[in-house]
């Protein structure tokens, strides 16, 4: 199958179906930095990137949005630019049009805010189109706040327009915790030109996040402990436990790690929690918070507990501790535990884990872009693995 790969992000979609044996014929994206990231993760060639590889990061982020870099693939910047008879056929057309609007976490204005009312322009597209071009599949991914805007109304009109042009519909709310250790929500709607006949893709099933490597061949998570990085599985970065603790003293070891939402915001919660528990998959992903992880500091050394400063007279935010290093962690009580646990960031790298990349397109992604965007387009993309499952499905139509 042959996709097109529109509000293309860093191709999220595009990596899920290449994995699952489809074909990308071009995409578009109106970010430059996402769009940077994209070309440099799928496109340039190793001779491109030794010679952007000489350029300061900014000239680089420049250089290789040109036509040069593509490498003969078709790219569009602006959608609504577009005219429908002028992109490439394809038999699928991929979209996670702008969820700002239909977020629970926005201010809600659905189908008539500025961003996510570019869902739209899909469908004029498709008017545009004659009917025998028109693609086989349409898969569209938006948050799950969608099935509740305007009272369910907004998502009842995108499906209302889907029907009118001839699609049969399914949808699904997929969790991204099945397939990795992110706690991500999803709807997922794929549509199916009725005139090639019924078939059924979802629903779909994943495995357990909890128990599933981030990365095949590796093993996951990196975290700090006294300034060196410690790598574990990924199930035992969410729940397990280091050899290692904060201090030298012997026997002892730094207890569970969590993940804990937004570290320097203690008031911050995500469906009304700020830390999960041991085991649970990770908050979901955004592109507004920081992430990360909680590690308990019971054995932090007494020099540290001396020399801390609370960063407020409430004492309700935490307090920074200096270790015997003289590295300083941020720490926040933690009630279940009755103890401080020390907060650090989830790094760029293992964001992108989160959302099933391998390192090799994340060091690709990094190549061209600011930690500042990193997180952004970790938290905006799609899930691959997902993606790569829904796949599978189109490719073998097996229930």
């Amino acid at each position: 199958m042959k996709f097109l790969d529109l509000f293309a992000g860093i191709g999220g979609f595009r990596l899920g179906l290449e994995l699952a044996g489809h074909e990308c014929v071009g995409f578009c994206e109106v970010d430059r930095f996402a769009a940077a990231s994209y070309i440099s993760m799928h496109l340039i060639t190793d001779t491109q990137r030794y010679y952007l590889k000489q350029l300061k990061l900014r000239d680089r982020q420049k250089d290789i949005l040109k036509k040069e870099y593509r490498n003969g693939e078709w790219y569009a910047k602006n959608i609504t630019e577009l005219n429908g008879r002028d992109i490439p056929a394809s038999d699928c057309w991929t979209f996670g049009a702008p969820c700002q609007d239909f977020s629970i976490a926005g201010k809600r204005a659905g189908l008539d805010g500025k961003r996510s009312s570019l869902v739209g322009e899909v469908f004029r597209l498709l008017d545009e189109r004659e009917e025998k071009d028109k693609p086989e599949w349409l898969i569209y991914e938006n948050v799950k706040g969608m099935l509740s805007s305007n009272r369910g109304l907004d998502y009842l009109t995108i499906l209302s327009e889907m029907d009118k042009r001839g699609y049969d519909i399914e949808w699904q709310n997929i969790n991204s915790s099945w397939f990795v250790p992110q706690n991500r929500e999803r709807i997922y709607t794929i549509g199916h030109l009725r005139r090639y006949g019924g078939r059924k893709v979802l629903p779909i099933q994943g495995t357990s996040g909890k128990t599933c490597s981030i990365v095949e061949g590796s093993e996951g998570f990196c975290d700090l402990t006294k300034g060196a990085i410690k790598v574990t599985t990924i199930s035992r970065c969410i729940a397990g436990r280091y050899n290692r603790g904060l201090s030298n003293r012997k026997g002892e070891s730094s207890g569970v790690v969590i993940p804990v939402l937004t570290p320097e915001r203690t008031k911050k919660r995500q469906n009304g929690r700020r830390f999960k528990e041991s085991g649970e998959p990770s908050f979901t992903l955004t592109s507004q918070d920081n992430h990360g992880v909680a590690i308990n500091i019971k054995e932090a050394t007494k020099k540290g507990y001396t020399i801390a400063q609370t960063l407020d007279t409430s004492c309700n935010q935490g307090i920074f501790i200096t270790l015997e290093d003289g590295n300083q962690i941020y720490a926040v009580w933690y009630e279940k535990e009755q103890c401080y646990i020390a907060v650090r960031k989830l790094t760029p790298r293992e964001c992108f884990r989160l959302q099933g990349w391998t390192d090799d397109y994340f060091d690709k992604a990094e190549f061209v872009n600011s930690n500042n965007q990193l997180y952004k387009q970790a938290g905006n993309g799609v899930t691959v693995d997902v993606v790569k499952r829904i796949g599978e499905r189109i490719g073998t139509n097996k229930s």
